[in-house]
């Protein structure tokens, strides 16, 4: 995969869609729009804001673009606003918003992938029946789909290894990280993004879980003094466009936005492959670091017992809670897991 840097990646981006949308002449629709948590500063300000910039600038679109924070949306509400007509597209953190949906979390269960290219198969496996139950169920349409990274601890306190984290209070932001975080002895505390600083600062949580680049962009380690990188989940995201909206375009103006939001989720991935690498090495202050800001966070070592302790975790708490409180929902989801992300990970749930 070819090396981007975020600003190339975001004016690619923001070309290709002006060169996909340039030839329509439709009449003017309104695209209200809710982007993600402004902390995440690559995303939203050298990728996303740029990518909806462009599309307001096309004559047949009128964006009005905000991050979640700026106008006080909760991540976890955005399914039932995306279905009420509330806005017209939203940045959607699809592990907040599944208590809305539990099939939804099927697409980044806590201990499941093992890496980015392991989530990005699942991704791609379930993407079909996502937008399928996403539409039936909550009058949406699936533009994205896209993890920040690997998800990993932010901690205070004296950390050697997984054993040390017994005890500690870690932020977590899906149901089943929280039953993840719980089989290795720790106690999850669900807070949003922008929550987690006062929290680390305070004492109210003793570890917060996101990628690497997130966490520094945040200034995480400013409130931390341990780094644990071990890959919990992937913070798989989407944009997802209101129903409604989307059949008021024309199939050529459905056609070529499909295929602008599908660069804008090549970017996304862009970032997730490229960034956090250079963000754990400026986290834990190494010389490598290049374009995060410098830290001297302590380093933990994981060995490979504790990715075989998460995968135990994982099939024996993770996977049979969330089929049971998925099926109680959607009588097909087990199946439909089984022949999508399961297949793709080599798991069945039984």
């Amino acid at each position: 995969m070819p090396t981007m840097t975020p600003k190339t990646v975001a004016l690619g981006g923001t070309l290709a869609a002006g060169m996909l949308l340039g030839g329509l002449a439709q009449a003017e629709t309104m695209l209200r729009t809710v982007g993600n948590f402004s902390g995440n500063k690559l995303h939203v300000e050298e990728v996303e804001r740029p990518f909806f910039n462009e599309l307001d600038a096309r004559d047949d679109l009128a964006v009005v673009y905000n991050p979640m924070d700026a106008i006080g949306v909760e991540a976890a509400d955005a399914l039932r606003l995306i279905r009420s007509g509330a806005f017209d597209v939203m940045s959607v953190q699809i592990g907040m918003a599944s208590r809305d949906e539990p099939f939804f979390e099927g697409i980044d269960l806590a201990g499941v992938a093992a890496d980015l290219d392991a989530q990005r198969e699942a991704v791609n496996a379930v993407r079909e029946a996502f937008d399928a139950r996403l539409q039936e169920r909550f009058n949406a349409k699936l533009m994205t789909l896209w993890p920040f990274g690997p998800q990993m601890m932010f901690c205070n306190g004296d950390i050697d290894g997984v054993a040390d984290l017994e005890g500690k209070k870690v932020r977590v932001f899906t149901p089943s990280m929280s039953r993840l975080v719980q089989g290795l002895g720790a106690t999850p505390v669900t807070l949003q993004f922008s929550e987690v600083y006062l929290a680390l600062q305070r004492g109210v949580a003793d570890c917060g879980v996101t990628a690497p680049s997130a966490g520094n962009n945040g200034k995480w380690p400013e409130v931390t003094d341990t780094f644990v990188p071990l890959p919990l989940a992937y913070s798989v995201q989407g944009h997802f466009m209101n129903l409604d909206t989307w059949n008021r375009f024309s199939e050529a103006q459905q056609r070529e936005l499909t295929e602008a939001f599908a660069r804008l989720e090549d970017q996304m991935w862009e970032l997730a492959y490229d960034v956090n690498d250079d963000a754990i090495a400026c986290n834990t202050g190494q010389d490598s670091c290049a374009s995060h800001e410098a830290y001297d966070m302590a380093l933990v070592e994981i060995d490979p017992d504790s990715r075989q302790l998460v995968e135990a975790i994982t099939s024996e708490a993770v996977l049979p809670v969330w089929a049971e409180t998925c099926s109680r929902q959607y009588p097909n989801c087990i199946q439909d897991w089984n022949a999508t992300v399961g297949e793709a990970a080599g798991l069945t749930i039984q």
